[in-house]
């Protein structure tokens, strides 16, 4: 038996997202027919349904940082890199419904490229991190996207693409920076946001923003391929063992 929610975890409402003009996403509120689905939900008829969301980017932008901020409400001064890929689970409570976000650290250098891209199959979620204070890892961020969409549909993966080190910015570097990173995310039809792992700025509004959108998703498609099927059946149980362990792998 799984303990409860944490409260701090529940979300009743579509988070915003962090500039309107930067998101494919324009809704003020979930979809009815998730909303409806909720409310008719079966007791006892649901477990947790998980979402993956790797977290891609060149090596010392902040990913770590950004998924320990979140996770642990921690920031490590003292850089370590990741080797090959890491693994956290953060559960939810969206709209009523147990739900969870297995978030996959991945390594930037190029050594471990090779074992990182084997744990970018199955993503519902990608989230491209670049430094804000770094042109060329915006640069590189196209890359990594392309990299990562490799072994996933295009058509079903929400993007977001995310500016760390947000505090490290000055005002013009910050405006500069901003403007090219916001092209890019309607090039690559991404949701940007800017965020600082350090101050924790943005960062619990992102991943909230990142699960509620993944749940609707997940909720959406279920719909799609049960359309006969009574609203109160459509949230599914899925086992616990689908749960990977939390894992470091290197070569």
């Amino acid at each position: 038996m799984l303990p409860p929610v944490k409260k701090n975890r529940v979300i009743t409402q579509l988070p915003k997202c962090f500039s309107s003009t930067s998101t494919l996403h324009t809704n003020d509120s979930f979809h009815p027919q998730v909303k409806a689905v909720c409310q008719v939900q079966k007791p006892g008829s649901i477990s947790f349904n998980i979402a993956k969301v790797i977290v891609v980017g060149d090596v010392a932008v902040g990913k770590t940082c950004l998924i320990s901020r979140f996770c642990k409400d921690e920031f490590e001064k003292n850089y370590k890199a990741t080797i090959g890929v890491d693994f956290e689970m953060e559960r939810f409570e969206v709209l009523g419904v147990p739900f969870s976000l297995q978030l996959w650290d991945t390594a930037g250098q190029e050594r471990f490229k090779c074992i990182a891209s084997t744990y970018y199959r199955g993503a519902q979620a990608i989230i491209v991190v670049f430094d804000l204070s770094s042109t060329t890892s915006l640069a590189h961020a196209r890359q990594w996207l392309e990299d990562s969409m490799k072994e996933n549909d295009p058509s079903s993966v929400l993007l977001f693409l995310v500016g760390t080190k947000k505090d490290l910015s000055s005002p013009d570097q910050l405006d500069t920076i901003e403007r090219e990173a916001i092209r890019l995310s309607e090039e690559i039809k991404a949701e940007y946001w800017a965020v600082s792992a350090k101050s924790g700025d943005g960062v619990r509004d992102l991943f909230f923003r990142v699960a509620s959108l993944t749940f609707e998703a997940n909720v959406l498609s279920e719909l799609e391929k049960n359309g006969s099927k009574p609203q109160g059946d459509i949230i599914r149980i899925t086992d616990s063992s689908d749960k990977p362990k939390r894992t470091s792998t290197c070569c």
